[in-house]
């Protein structure tokens, strides 16, 4: 009796181990096929990007002044109408008002932010057209510098990719700078300062 049941036991386990190697070896192969799916999707949207050294290079247009031999302004020329602004220039209740309204978690991310995209996603297929973005600062900062503005899987693609890169190669206080400087604001005004200068007649 006791041979018996040792024996049912013992095809049991050796049941139980069969599937548990089956199991594992049906993981095993959907994490092999995952990441050389994903390596290829990276390969195939990443091979023709900008380099994002060359983010070093920005140099905008801004506006050109003009002063009489008194000291005086006498006028000015301007094809984005623009005074760029160091970080430390720019006030921080600024820059935490365009970090909540537009990536509350932007100090957490690393470019791309998951939570934020899911939200959007939902968002939008609740409202049956898009009424919500999940593109982070970063995000929008490759847009605006090293892609178009085509609204495409693609294009969303090659955004997320830089932005990961940009992450590595700049700082949070950079990438701000840059943000800051470069957002279109309405009225021909480009960054924070000339549109506090075009709005409301004050520096920054």
């Amino acid at each position: 009796m006791f041979k018996k049941i040792k024996r049912q036991i013992l095809q049991v386990l050796k049941g139980s181990y069969r599937l548990v190697r089956a199991l594992l070896s049906i993981v095993f192969a959907i994490v092999i096929f995952s990441v050389a799916l994903f390596s290829g999707i990276y390969y195939f949207f990443a091979r023709d990007l900008p380099d994002i050294k060359t983010i070093e290079d920005y140099r905008p247009p801004v506006i050109s002044e003009v002063f009489a031999s008194d000291g005086s302004k006498i006028g000015e020329f301007w094809l984005e109408c623009r005074i760029f602004t160091s970080f430390n220039e720019i006030p921080k209740q600024i820059i935490q008002a365009f970090v909540d309204s537009e990536d509350e978690r932007f100090f957490e991310h690393k470019g791309v932010d998951m939570r934020s995209i899911a939200r959007a996603f939902v968002a939008n297929l609740q409202a049956g057209e898009v009424t919500q973005g999940g593109s982070t600062i970063t995000q929008q900062i490759t847009r605006s510098l090293l892609l178009t503005r085509e609204r495409s899987i693609t294009r969303k693609i090659k955004e997320a990719i830089l932005a990961t890169r940009l992450e590595r190669y700049l700082n949070k206080e950079q990438i701000l700078t840059l943000y800051l400087n470069q957002i279109y604001l309405g009225n021909r005004v480009y960054g924070v300062a000339a549109a506090a200068r075009n709005y409301f007649k004050k520096p920054l």
